[in-house]
Formats: C-alpha cells, sequence, structure tokens
C-alpha cells in the first residue's frame, strides 16, 4: 500500500478497493507475521476493531478518514467501533472481509448473453454472507475506472463504498445491514474523458417517486399468491382457440380521486379489475409501468426495466394488483419497450462513459423522432439485460402477456431516417439482422414460461411476425392489425353518402387476415395528437355517431382476430385522451354514453358466448362471405364458423343510414335464424329497428345457397343472426 493509494481511496477513484482495503497480511522474508485491517471512514472521530472479546486501536493515517489497525493473528471475524465526528458511537461490519459472491458461470454466462436471467446476478440482492445481513450490489460497467455505491445508507458518499472489479467488467460489493427501502446509486467513474456520474441501477426492483431517480432496495420473496389455478388454465390454454377481449389502460388517467389523484395498485385492484370483469373483458393491457421520468412519455421511455413505477405504489403493491385480476379470471398483458431508451443522465445513455447500451454511431444509436437512444442489439449484454426483462415479468410478476412496442423500428435501419443517414447491413440491406436475431431470441425464451403470449406492435408487411422461429419467423404469438385499423377509421369517417365509393375499406382486410395472427387494435395511439376520440372520428350528427360507433364495433366483434379497445371508448367521450385528467365517467349520466358503455358489455359478453366469433379466427374455414358486392346499399355479409363446423354465424351490416326492407340473403342451411345483436336496439341508444327477434328461412335459392332469409337492415347498424341448432327445430317440428 502506498501514499498514493491511500489518496485514491479517499478521493473516491481506486479501481481496486480490495487490494487496499479490508484485512492484509503483511510478509517479512515471505512469511506473514503480521496482520493490517485497513478501513475508509470518513464519518469518524476515531475507530477501533472488535475481534472476539478483544479491542484493537485504528491508527489515522489520513485525514479524511484511512485508518488502519494492526494485528499478530488473522482476524477471521471482526467488526468496527467508530465515535463518529459527531460523538456518536456505532458498530460496523467491514464490507472489505467478505470474499466474492458472484460465481464464474454466473459472469460467464453473462458475457457470452445466454444468461437470461441475470436480474438474479446483476441489481441489488437482499442475502446474507457469512451470517451477516445485507445487500449484494452488482453492476455491469466495463469500461469504468471505478464504481462505487452511494445510498442513504453511507451519507450519499460517492467514496464510502468502491466495488471489487469481476470478469466481464461486472463490479460486486456486499454491504452488511442495508435493508429494504434503501436508496442507492452507483457513481461511475470512467477510464475515458474524465466521465462520472451518479447513475441508477439498470437492475434496480424499485425506484423513488419521479422527479427524484434513485434506485431502492426491494425484497421481492415476501408476496404469498393465489392465482394458482389462474396459472394451471393458462398453462393448458391455446390463447390462439380462445377468445381475447382486451382492455387497454392508462393506468394515471384510469380514474382519479375526489382528490384528482390516479388510483394506486391496490386501488385499481378493486375498481379497474371489478370493472373490466362486469364489462366482459378477458385481458387487460397495461400502458407501461415500467418506471420512467416524464410522465409525458406514457411510460415509453423507460429509465427502469425491472421497476413498476413508484407512483401507484410498491412492488408487492403491483403483485397484488396482478394476483386479484388471476384471481377474477383476467389475463394482465404488459406493454414492454425493448426498441428504445431516453438520455436521462441517470440512466442507461452513456452508462459507463461510452455508449454501453446504445449504439455509438447516431446512424445506428438514435431515434431523432423521439429523442432518444437505440439499444446495441449486437452487444451479448444487452441482449441478456433485455430477455431477463422480458422474463423478470412473466416470471416474478406472474405477467400472461407482453406487447411489444414499436417492433418496426427494430426491425428496419432506415426506419424514419432519409438517405444517407442510416448503414446498410453487411447485405446492402436495410434489415436489422441483430435487432431481428434479438426479437426471435426475446420470443423462443418468452414462450418458455407456460401459457405466456407476445404481441408485436408492428406496423410494416414484413413477413411472419406471428409465425414460430423454426418456421422462420419471427415469433410472436399475435400482431396488430395496423392496416385494418386505419382502414376502418378511414372508412367510419366518411358521410355515408360516400361510402359506396370506398367498400374497399370494408374488405381489403380479408385479403391478408390469415396471413399472421391478428389482434385488431383500436389503440392509444388512434384517441389523441389531434385524432380525436373514436365517437369524434364518426360522421354525421350524434345519433349518427354513437349508431357509427355501435356499427363499427359490432363489425369489428365480427371480423376474424381477437380484441382491443382503449379506455373511454366505451364511455363515447368526445375529446381526446388526456393522460393527465381522469375519464369522462361523469358522461354516464346522459343516455347516449351510458347505453354505449351497456352495448360494449353486451358485445362482450357475446362475444364470449359464442365460439364462432373466436374458435377459428386464423384460418379462412373460420369466415366465409355470403356478399361483398353490394356496394350501392354499401351493405356487407358473411358468415363466422366454429371449428366443428356445428355452429354458426351470420353477420349482416348495413353502413348507411336508411333502413333497408326485404333484403334477401342467402344462408347456409334451413332454419330460424334469431337476433342474437341489433346494434340499433333501443337498449343500446338505437332506433329499434329489426326483425322482431326471428326471421324463418325460406327455399328460395340466393348467394348461390338453396336457402335465404328476408330480412329488414336498420341504419347503421350490424345484425348478427344465429340459426337454431337442428334438433331444436325437429322439436317445434319446424323441419321436416
Amino acid at each position: 500500500m502506498t501514499h498514493a493509494d491511500v489518496e485514491a481511496i479517499v478521493g473516491g477513484h481506486h479501481g481496486d478497493p480490495f487490494r487496499i482495503l479490508g484485512p492484509h497480511a503483511i510478509k517479512r522474508d515471505w512469511q506473514a507475521d503480521a496482520w493490517e485491517i485497513r478501513a475508509f471512514l470518513p464519518h469518524a472521530k476515531s475507530a477501533e476493531v472488535l475481534a472476539g472479546d478483544t479491542v484493537f486501536p485504528m491508527e489515522s493515517l489520513h485525514p479524511e478518514g484511512f485508518y488502519v489497525a494492526r494485528l499478530a493473528t488473522h482476524p477471521s471475524r471482526y467488526r468496527f467501533r467508530v465515535r463518529t465526528r459527531w460523538d456518536v458511537v456505532l458498530e460496523e461490519e467491514d464490507p472489505y472481509r467478505f470474499p466474492p459472491l458472484l460465481t464464474s458461470f454466473q459472469l460467464h454466462l453473462h458475457g457470452e448473453g445466454t444468461h437470461y436471467e441475470a436480474y438474479n446476478m446483476l441489481g441489488a440482492h437482499l442475502m446474507e454472507c457469512e451470517g451477516v445481513p445485507g445487500v449484494r450490489f452488482t453492476v455491469w460497467a466495463p469500461n469504468a475506472l471505478g464504481v462505487n455505491v452511494a445510498g442513504d445508507f453511507n451519507g450519499w458518499d460517492a467514496r464510502r463504498h468502491p466495488m471489487r472489479l469481476r470478469d466481464g467488467g461486472v463490479w460486486e460489493l456486499f454491504v452488511p445491514n442495508v435493508t429494504p427501502g434503501a436508496v442507492y446509486k452507483y457513481f461511475v467513474l470512467s477510464r475515458l474523458h474524465g466521465y462520472k456520474e451518479m447513475k441508477a441501477d439498470p437492475f434496480a426492483f424499485a425506484a423513488e417517486l419521479p422527479p427524484k431517480s434513485g434506485s431502492v432496495v426491494a425484497d421481492l420473496t415476501q408476496y404469498r399468491w393465489n392465482d394458482g389455478d389462474w396459472l394451471d388454465y393458462r398453462a393448458k390454454t391455446d390463447w390462439l382457440r380462445r377468445p381475447m377481449s382486451i382492455y387497454e389502460v392508462h393506468l394515471g388517467s384510469w380514474l382519479h380521486t375526489d382528490g384528482h389523484r390516479p388510483l394506486g395498485y391496490r386501488e385499481l385492484a378493486d375498481r379497474l379489475v371489478r370493472y373490466a370483469r362486469d364489462m366482459g373483458y378477458t385481458h387487460l393491457e397495461l400502458l407501461p409501468i415500467n418506471e420512467h421520468p416524464f410522465s409525458g412519455s406514457w411510460g415509453y421511455q423507460v429509465t427502469g426495466y425491472f421497476a413498476p413505477t413508484s407512483r401507484f405504489g410498491t412492488p408487492d403493491d403491483f403483485k397484488y394488483f396482478v394476483d386479484c385480476c388471476h384471481q377474477a379470471g383476467l389475463g394482465v398483458i404488459l406493454d414492454w419497450v425493448p426498441a428504445h431508451f431516453p438520455k436521462d443522465a441517470h440512466g442507461l445513455a452513456y452508462f459507463d462513459g461510452t455508449a454501453l447500451y446504445e449504439h455509438q454511431d447516431p446512424r445506428k444509436g438514435e431515434h431523432r423522432d423521439w429523442g432518444t437512444n437505440i439499444f446495441n442489439f449486437g452487444r451479448n449484454e444487452v441482449r441478456s439485460f433485455l430477455i431477463s426483462s422480458a422474463l423478470f415479468w412473466l416470471k416474478e410478476y406472474h405477467i400472461d402477456g407482453l406487447r411489444v412496442d414499436a417492433v418496426a423500428s427494430m426491425l428496419y435501419l432506415d426506419y424514419s431516417r432519409p438517405h444517407g443517414e442510416w448503414i446498410p447491413n453487411m447485405y446492402g440491406g436495410n434489415e436489422n439482422l441483430e435487432a431481428i436475431e434479438f426479437v426471435k431470441r426475446f420470443n423462443e425464451q418468452a414462450h418458455k414460461v407456460p401459457g405466456a403470449i407476445t404481441i408485436a406492435e408492428e406496423s410494416t408487411s414484413y413477413p411472419g411476425v406471428s409465425r414460430p422461429v423454426y418456421a422462420n419467423g419471427l415469433g410472436f404469438t399475435f400482431k396488430w392489425n395496423m392496416g385494418w385499423m386505419h382502414d376502418m377509421l378511414r372508412y367510419f369517417s366518411l358521410d355515408p353518402v360516400f361510402r359506396k365509393h370506398n367498400q374497399q375499406n370494408l374488405t381489403f382486410s380479408m385479403l391478408y387476415a390469415f396471413s399472421e395472427n391478428y389482434v385488431l387494435p383500436i389503440s392509444h395511439d388512434e384517441v389523441v395528437h389531434g385524432k380525436a376520440s373514436l365517437v369524434g372520428k364518426m360522421a354525421g350528427d350524434d345519433w349518427q355517431r354513437f349508431a357509427n360507433v355501435r356499427c363499427f364495433l359490432g363489425y369489428m366483434f365480427g371480423h376474424p382476430g381477437k380484441k382491443l379497445l382503449f379506455m373511454g371508448s366505451e364511455l363515447g367521450q368526445y375529446e381526446e385522451w388526456n393522460s393527465e385528467a381522469s375519464l369522462r365517467w361523469d358522461l354516464l349520466q346522459y343516455d347516449f354514453h351510458n347505453k354505449l358503455q351497456l352495448f360494449v358489455r353486451e358485445l362482450n359478453l357475446l362475444y364470449l358466448r359464442e365460439r364462432a366469433l373466436w374458435e377459428v379466427d386464423f384460418h379462412w374455414s373460420g369466415f366465409e362471405w355470403l356478399d361483398f358486392n353490394d356496394v350501392e346499399n354499401s351493405v356487407i355479409a358473411f358468415l363466422r364458423w366454429s371449428r366443428d363446423r356445428h355452429e354458426v354465424l351470420v353477420v349482416v351490416c348495413n353502413f348507411t343510414p336508411v333502413v333497408r326492407h326485404n333484403y334477401r340473403l342467402g344462408v347456409p342451411r334451413a332454419g330460424r335464424y334469431h337476433e342474437v345483436l341489433n346494434t340499433d336496439s333501443s337498449l343500446f341508444g338505437g332506433s329499434n329497428v329489426g326483425n322482431g327477434g326471428f326471421v324463418d328461412s325460406e327455399p328460395v335459392p340466393d348467394h348461390a345457397r338453396p336457402q335465404s332469409i328476408t330480412l329488414t337492415l336498420p341504419p347503421l347498424a350490424v345484425l348478427i343472426l344465429k340459426p337454431e341448432p337442428l334438433a331444436a327445430l325437429a322439436e317445434h317440428g319446424d323441419v321436416p
């Protein structure tokens, strides 16, 4: 130990603190005949070593608090007794007497990018070492000269707890007697450019309430789950053949208290879960709840990839919310953002004085539209970080699925970039080969969790997004059908008199409906930033607008594909979604809005009852056109079949405000057809035009079928008709 070593320790920039601090043999003639215990105790006025019943005084070698005690034998266990500068006597453990805790195998897996549960290795972990409780802090910073842990347990003195460097640029330190709730950061001193910064823990399990940005030590082992039945059911379920009606929610603006405060996780576990269950939804999809500094990003600019935001409560509070969802029969899908991250100084950006998580070259490493950095998907440790984040939510929080944001921006090197501002791949193309490989590995690992699903928000025609990796696909379970959404919203914004010239918007989706496993979304992005609310997009006066919404949703639930509706759409809000305010629940006192909410509920319940609406969503055998040629009347009709072909529904849509009398339509078999849905019912705010609840078929050929029915088509409405089973008709004497 040299004077320079001591100066480096007290200055907080020694890169190898275990070479200096802790117990060390003092050798003479190659024989160890004495020991020194060295400590940096800047808060001490004086200090002693307690070894069993023996007390050894410590000598101050530096006025900043560097102390040394000399012992004749090896001190197996010892503590410090410190009289602080405020004359308080404390007993403390020495972090520098404990051995390394990470195994070489863990470090090897992390370095090769195959440690897919790296959250068990990196971050802040409560544990015992040699019978002493504390926290093992671990962080990856390969280009750091030194990394120190600073927190409320050491007075935020960034010099106090320098860490030990392990293989692969991983730093670790066991700090005794740190308890849950402790706030901390890593002080990273780079080898390059004189860079030094206080960084939040990339693997932190909790964080301070923004705008504070400290990481928080959390114990994730205490919560006791009660959702075993749900997990068993989920593991046995093929979600491709089950109903999925997803309620997309931004937790911060779903409902505010009288004091204009968003509900917390535990309040939402009561109010939101009960509401979604009663409305007939099967899943909740949450806009990102990962910790994020800027509320205006809605959670899409993430700094805490392993931490639920503290805006609504603790990690255990969020577990309670998920648990309650599962006990109520609701799945939980999280929006997850592996495409990019913000540039906030405490976050991942420029983490160790280099572009560690991102690309150095802005042509590959920067999203200029969003002001964020792009992950370096070609780096082993970055892939490990992201896949570990995905598995963390699926395993630790029992999340049922991840909806991956901005997939298109990951797949293409020239995404939203002009010519000359992107770098082609090694074949000269625009595909991001490293990102594609990452997405495939992510999906392979995510689908190893029993019953878990993944959903891609992918807005291009990239092939095989929802096809298995072994079939040369990307491996997602589902893909959002953005084309259908945009075509339909464009169509419904037209005055009905012009709709006959745009019939292709209704029918075009059936040309590609079975090329992917589609979710039909009406998402948050479509009701904000000047795009108008769902009701606000519709043509006509108030009556027609609400009729159009019912008609649109009726067609949506008849169309093949799983369903997603953003919160507030069921209320008929006139204004766009405001992420800083509560939904307009007060509108339910008015007839139009109250009846629209009832309609959405009844539509969901009908969807759950009728397996023909969801059993064959992704194959042509579940869908059959009856008529898409009636352009003049803006009417289409089609069939939805169950998997065994025993059940069939007739869906007829009239997209004009004109009542169509004596409208003849061919049907698949003879019998009585019951109106199981009429979106024009007065119960839903309509004009109550219909067919008295049922119609009987006649042996009059039409639409290439020997049987047909004559209908009255209500205005701006969808009819769904279901034939009576043949056995029931025979019982009534209605068939020969």
